[in-house]
């Protein structure tokens, strides 16, 4: 049976990719990690460019990367950011969660030890999918 990794470590692991963070213009570092079904975690950060619209958030980069190497199936992602308030993904990333991860475990975390789990659900909770094409 597949242990799954304590929701700490998760967090552990996007506040480390937060420190690669590529964010000049805003100042705002995020860092995420996905989870796997299969165990696997793949982290990501923010990247910034000056036009802005070209922005990747660390939420998508974690996402990106784990189907880039095959993955298909989420339990969780966690985001870490340094703001006092805890940082939900934003729309385009819910949108994306959504599609390719259903209605998954969602961490926030900050850089105060603050955190605090959810359901993709409870951010979108009526989200545009594949279901309106059926």
């Amino acid at each position: 049976m597949l242990q799954v990794p304590a929701a700490d470590k998760l967090v552990a692991i996007a506040r480390g990719a937060r420190a690669h963070a590529y964010a000049p213009y805003s100042g705002f570092a995020v860092g995420a990690a996905v989870l796997c079904a299969d165990g696997r975690i793949f982290a990501g950060c923010n990247i910034e460019n000056v036009s802005l619209g070209a922005t990747v958030c660390a939420e998508r980069v974690a996402l990106f990367k784990a189907i880039s190497e095959g993955a298909r199936h989420f339990r969780r992602i966690a985001v870490v950011a340094g703001a006092a308030t805890l940082t939900p993904p934003c729309g385009s990333c819910r949108q994306l969660l959504w599609e390719f991860c259903g209605d998954l475990e969602i961490i926030l975390a900050n850089l105060q030890g603050e955190e605090e789990s959810l359901r993709l659900k409870d951010l979108l909770p009526r989200p545009y999918d594949a279901s309106f094409f059926m």
